[in-house]
């Protein structure tokens, strides 16, 4: 976890300059609100870093459990949020379409938390078989370990597509893994076992027996039984739409019905999908090309150039 003074707003500036050139329209209510509450405890933070960062000594040895719901919800600085924010806006806007508003705060919730309790683990696995008792104090705060979590998510939904990671080619199944070595070797003052948690969250949903309990445990809550993530377009073909089944990674449109249209295309990057998500629904309006319009991502760079230098910057600022 690094300490830095709160003096630089450029990385808010930059955050709001990117939402609003994707269109708060285009981004669905859940994620909206998440990316919101985020800023906001950066701005108003709910207690001092040092009283909200997660770690075995402070959460175990000190029963102060808050920490887990504290300490994804905030930032070191404000880069440290624009990079985690910026990650997490495109994987919201994805599977929230996907799975549906209410699924997707569940989703948040249980991966919010059981990250943290799998990190807890982690290092006090760590520290019981080194004996070195500074894996019990490492302290972690940030959204990161959540969005590999959701990251293992995405790839899981697509498992057929190539992502950019720092100019190298990567298939999705294995993009989790390489970023998870990249961002430790590149940037040392983050967390490994807070991403490698998040990872194992994803995982333990994906291929694992979390999902089924999740979906156990929603029919308690819910009246009329559990109601399996869905799309947000109710009149897809079949009856489950957007359906769990889905393989392949090939060319494919859908229009909900908030008019926002998504393309997935081989061998595009997460950022290229999104601007074409964009496009597309710009020309749903009836709005003239976008070809010569300003990226969404605020850079004048070319496609891939943008693309490729979003991901480097992300990587070498990605904080835990």
């Amino acid at each position: 976890m690094r300490s830095r003074q709160r003096t630089s707003h450029l990385g808010l500036l930059l955050l709001a300059s990117q939402l609003f050139q994707v269109g708060l329209d285009n981004i669905p209510p859940v994620t909206l609100a998440v990316l919101a509450l985020n800023v906001y405890l950066y701005l108003f933070p709910a207690a001092p870093l040092m009283k909200t960062c997660v770690s075995v000594q402070q959460a175990y040895w000190l029963n102060d459990w808050r920490r887990l719901l504290l300490s994804p919800l905030h930032h070191v600085d404000d880069w440290h949020l624009y990079f985690n924010m910026a990650s997490f806006l495109w994987k919201g806007i994805r599977l929230e379409r996907r799975l549906g508003g209410a699924w997707f705060v569940y989703l948040l919730s249980v991966f919010s938390l059981l990250t943290g309790l799998v990190y807890l683990v982690l290092e006090a696995l760590l520290t019981e078989l080194t004996q070195d008792h500074s894996y019990s104090m490492s302290c972690a705060v940030g959204f990161s370990g959540v969005l590999f979590a959701l990251k293992v998510l995405c790839n899981h939904y697509h498992p057929g597509g190539v992502t950019s990671v720092m100019g190298i080619p990567v298939p999705n199944q294995y993009s989790s893994w390489v970023e998870l070595v990249l961002i430790h070797i590149t940037s040392p003052g983050t967390s490994f076992v807070g991403h490698l948690a998040g990872i194992l969250v994803g995982l333990l949903y994906t291929s694992g027996p979390l999902k089924t309990i999740m979906k156990k445990c929603a029919v308690f809550v819910t009246s009329n039984g559990y109601a399996s993530p869905r799309s947000a377009n109710n009149n897809s073909a079949g009856s489950s739409g957007y359906s769990e089944g889905y393989s392949g990674y090939r060319p494919y449109a859908r229009d909900y019905a908030t008019n926002y249209s998504t393309s997935y295309i081989d061998g595009l990057t997460e950022e290229e999908q999104l601007e074409m998500a964009i496009r597309n629904s710009m020309n749903d309006r009836g709005q003239t090309s976008q070809s010569g319009a300003p990226p969404p991502y605020g850079f004048n760079l070319s496609e891939e150039a943008r693309a490729e230098e979003i991901r480097w910057r992300r990587l070498r600022r990605f904080d835990s």
